[in-house]
């Protein structure tokens, strides 16, 4: 294996919301949802998503699907290779903070947070994030 691959399967990935539902409607970026799955599962090194945005995927299908599908998703979502982490006093200081000096959506500053206090890549396709291009490394699906 490569030493850019090694780097590559070493770094810390956090999704956003919009990662993981492109995944599950099968939308634009899916393919490579599907690699950077089978990614964390080569390397042992799950992905990361902060609570706040599981709870952003969550409510947008109870919102469009009903509480059955969501229950079903959620059931789903945990045979995945991610780590949900929750929002705990650091977390959520930080995201304030991003929150204050950038326009964009609460819930969207958590998982910049968490990928700044993680030093990760964030993995997304919502052009909210182009705000913060600066602060953390954003990977464009």
């Amino acid at each position: 294996m490569s030493s850019e691959r090694r780097r590559k399967l070493a770094a810390v990935k956090v999704l956003d919301s919009w990662a993981l539902l492109c995944y599950l409607e099968q939308e634009p970026g899916f393919e490579k949802m599907i690699d950077l799955f089978e990614k964390a599962v080569e390397s042992s090194k799950p992905l990361l998503m902060c609570i706040v945005n599981w709870g952003e995927v969550y409510y947008q299908i109870v919102r469009r699907f009903g509480d059955q599908k969501a229950q079903e998703i959620e059931q789903l979502i945990q045979t995945f290779p991610i780590t949900l982490v929750e929002a705990n006093k650091e977390l959520t200081r930080e995201a304030a903070r991003i929150k204050a000096t950038k326009r964009m959506a609460y819930a969207d500053c958590f998982a910049v947070a968490l990928a700044r206090l993680k030093k990760a890549e964030l993995y997304t396709g919502d052009p909210e994030f182009r705000a913060v291009e600066k602060d953390v490394k954003v990977v464009w699906l």
